[in-house]
């Protein structure tokens, strides 16, 4: 069956009223968890997690998708009105859109930012469409040593790539690692990290470890830092662009998407490498002198790049089983709630569900577009709710949730210590995504390298026996010490 009648399919599935409200409560959540400094879409499906277990699982990852493309759509509004990006992918939004907004022009900021994101989803969802099944029929060959290396791999791009530090990164992907040891040995039946506790011989739950880190971990640290003076917030009207804006929009948002996608589809790409440079490549081609006074271009091309990304980091997500960035993180950790395992078997097995999320993603699109434009003034105003209010109704969602998975006491003090755990990690600087990758993937790199080195009698060779496996390991060699290169060819051009 082709890639367009599964996309048809796929449709018929996403366009039944039960999956549109769904499509319509994802995308409406995750604009709102947008707009709010602070409170990303990872966070907001991580809550969400507990929630979804009497969810069917094509209606939750409809949602999920949703929550994730609001959240990019959302994130602008607060660059442009606020001046405080909610997510690293929308810091340079700000640095032209807060401009348009203080000289008047926050709804044409507003506008070229949501018609964007729309432009750039909806193309970017048709590049996935037809790389997909591409990737998926290459890598349904693949053998335990490839997994293996594909895992090292998807563990080095995001510890160099997410962090300021490759220390740090490192230091946090050994925490995530150590927290999916927990548990009995499949293979040997012996309890590993348990501490005599019989609650954990089934391992920590990789939903209880996405609440504490993300979301109990993200709002401690947000309420500590809290301000007490209420946010300054440029007035908007209706979003609103005029024909000088849209001709001086279409462009970025062609090259944003072009930027976007292939980064976004990249390990370790994520949306800030293709937004930099788009922004870069906005300022050299423009004719005005409005760059860093609050040009349109500087806000639809990096607008264009984030939200192609979202698009490209479901790629390697979904074909290989590989997250790229924090939120796809804890989406494969919702693919293993429900028991399944992204990469080449989810599209033979389950293709409803895979081309279900993909067309769900086309509708969303312009669901975020209807609610964008003529909802402005109302997510400025959702800027003005009180922070602790926000961040204390946060940890106790977050607690009710996790209890209601098993109703363990034992599961809320591990939720409560992972918190802990999270709020220092980021009082220390070292990146959150890391660790949950390494809790997720772990055990599955522990069990392809147990089978590669069986098959192999022993033979560590057998690791790099494979072009595919070997070509990985090299990438990830380079993705590890890129940074190291990098630091020592600035020096050497300063001496």
């Amino acid at each position: 069956m082709s890639s367009f009648q599964l996309l048809m399919d796929g449709f018929a599935s996403a366009l039944t009223p039960v999956n549109l409200m769904y499509a319509l409560i994802g995308v409406t959540l995750g604009t709102l968890v947008g707009v709010l400094p602070g409170i990303g879409p990872a966070m907001t499906v991580a809550l969400l997690l507990p929630i979804t277990f009497s969810v069917e699982p094509a209606s939750a990852f409809i949602m999920f998708a949703g929550i994730y493309y609001g959240g990019m759509y959302g994130g602008s509004t607060t660059s442009i009105l606020l001046n405080t990006p909610g997510e690293s992918s929308s810091m340079i939004t700000a640095l032209e859109g807060n401009k348009m907004a203080r000289r008047g022009r926050a709804a044409q900021a507003l506008a070229t930012a949501a018609i964007g994101s729309f432009v750039a989803g909806t193309l970017a969802t048709g590049a996935l469409v037809l790389a997909a099944p591409a990737i998926v029929s290459f890598a349904i060959a693949f053998g335990p040593e490839d997994y293996f290396a594909l895992a090292i791999l998807a563990f080095t791009a995001v510890s160099s790539v997410l962090s300021r530090s490759i220390v740090r990164g490192l230091a946090s992907l050994v925490l995530g690692l150590a927290i999916g040891l927990v548990g009995i040995d499949q293979q040997t039946g012996q309890a590993r990290l348990t501490l005599g506790i019989p609650q954990l011989q089934s391992g920590i739950g990789v939903v209880i470890v996405a609440v504490g880190l993300f979301a109990l971990g993200e709002a401690l640290y947000v309420a500590s830092r809290l301000r007490h003076t209420a946010p300054e917030v440029v007035p908007v009207g209706r979003a609103w662009m005029g024909r000088n804006d849209w001709a001086r929009s279409w462009k970025p948002w062609l090259r944003g998407t072009a930027l976007g996608f292939p980064f976004g589809a990249l390990p370790g790409g994520g949306a800030e490498i293709p937004t930099f440079l788009s922004y870069a490549v906005e300022k050299k081609l423009a004719r005005s002198e409005e760059f860093g006074k609050g040009a349109i271009e500087g806000v639809a091309g990096p607008e264009a790049a984030n939200n192609a990304s979202a698009a490209g980091t479901l790629v390697p997500l979904l074909t290989l089983g590989l997250p790229t960035s924090a939120t796809a993180a804890i989406l494969l950790a919702a693919f293993q709630q429900y028991g399944l395992q992204p990469g080449p078997q989810l599209f033979d097995h389950n293709p409803a569900l895979v081309w279900g999320m993909i067309a769900s993603l086309f509708i969303g699109n312009t669901m975020l577009l209807v609610l964008n434009l003529p909802l402005a003034p109302l997510w400025a105003r959702i800027l003005h709710i009180p922070r602790a209010y926000l961040y204390a109704g946060i940890v106790v969602f977050a607690a009710l949730g996790v209890y209601s998975l098993h109703g363990s006491v034992v599961d809320l003090v591990v939720l409560f210590l992972l918190g802990v755990l999270g709020y220092a990690m980021r009082r220390f600087g070292l990146p959150v995504a890391p660790a949950v990758i390494g809790l997720i993937l772990g055990p599955m790199a522990e069990v392809q390298l147990r089978r590669a080195l069986a098959l192999g009698a022993g033979d560590v060779t057998v690791l790099v026996r494979s072009p595919v496996a070997a070509v990985l390991l090299v990438v990830a060699a380079l993705a590890l010490l890129m940074p190291v290169f990098r630091k020592l060819w600035t020096r050497r051009d300063h001496t």
